[in-house]
């Protein structure tokens, strides 16, 4: 099983680490533009491999991505001082008009996983692009919300005392300040969480409620002050949405892809809870939330499709 990585930097590489560390896959290919770097990371995660899994990590080029079943896409640039998010997306446009068919010419068959932020707005850029080599956007894949769910479930688990394993919780819509916690849908081992709270003699008030919503939301920030990016979170995320497509496991993830209407917001890519598996996208699930977080929904799925036009 072969994975391409088109993007070695600090995400890029992170991803290949944590993929070697899991077990994931058998031969990693990562590429840049930078081969110098790219070269670096890859001796530098191939000797660890004697102490994980015995995975071939190398760099290459797009000619290297022959035979991938799945390439991770964290290429892009930063974004300059002064400039606008709008002005870096058309940007990051120009890189993905550029990468996508690169990529495509030598791995016609495999499943794009998009990782540069904007995420949703990438992945969208992502499925236009290459549907005009037939690929169809069930093949491609943007990480979305499914670090956003783990920081939810991750800060929930503490707060209760209990293994973050065992609480379902999805954050969904945009991965960024709009993005919806699916507090209704919150379950600890299948238990409804109010539930569980009653039973263990717990109590998760509404001020314990904006304070785990405000650490989720303002994660990265935080992550990116104090020591200038995120990467072991998202790393292990895309780590873990490849690992489902490679084994077919069909797990439900919050990831993104194309909807055609999401509350009557048509044509728009967000984060849902989805089926995924060794075919990319498998059916799109729509979750019973209540009347707020619908709102909340709509609104962040209004916010995306607003900018979506405006670059198309």
């Amino acid at each position: 099983m072969k994975i391409g990585i088109v993007g070695s930097g600090l995400v890029g590489a992170t991803t290949a680490y944590a993929l070697m560390m899991r077990g994931v896959g058998r031969e990693i290919v990562l590429v840049d533009l930078d081969e110098k770097r790219s070269r670096a990371e890859a001796d530098d995660i191939l000797h660890a491999a004697p102490f994980a899994h015995a995975i071939d990590v190398k760099s290459g080029g797009y000619q290297d991505l022959t035979n991938c079943q799945v390439v991770v896409i964290s290429a892009g640039v930063s974004q300059r001082p002064g400039e606008s998010r709008l002005q870096l997306l058309e940007r990051n446009a120009q890189v993905f008009r550029s990468i996508i068919p690169n990529i495509l010419n030598y791995a016609p068959d495999a499943i794009l996983l998009v990782a540069t932020n904007p995420v949703d707005v990438m992945t969208h850029l992502t499925v236009s692009y290459a549907s005009q080599h037939g690929v169809p956007s069930s093949r491609i894949i943007g990480s979305g919300t499914t670090l956003d769910t783990a920081r939810f479930r991750s800060l929930l688990g503490r707060s209760l005392g209990v293994d973050s394993q065992h609480v379902h919780a999805y954050v969904i819509g945009e991965h960024g300040d709009s993005e919806v916690l699916t507090w209704s849908l919150v379950s600890i081992g299948g238990i409804p969480l109010e539930e569980y709270c009653r039973l263990q003699n717990l109590n998760v008030c509404a001020e314990d409620k904006i304070i785990i919503e405000d650490q989720v939301r303002t994660a990265a920030y935080h992550i990116i002050e104090g020591k200038g990016a995120t990467y072991y979170g998202i790393g292990s995320a895309i780590a873990r949405i490849v690992e489902v497509i490679l084994r077919d496991q069909r797990s439900i993830l919050t990831i993104c892809t194309p909807s055609e209407n999401i509350l009557g917001i048509p044509k728009v890519t967000l984060s849902l809870p989805r089926l995924v598996g060794g075919d990319g996208v498998l059916a799109t699930l729509h979750p019973p939330i209540n009347d707020d977080e619908q709102a909340s929904l709509r609104h962040s799925a209004k916010l995306l499709s607003e900018v979506i036009s405006h670059l198309e």
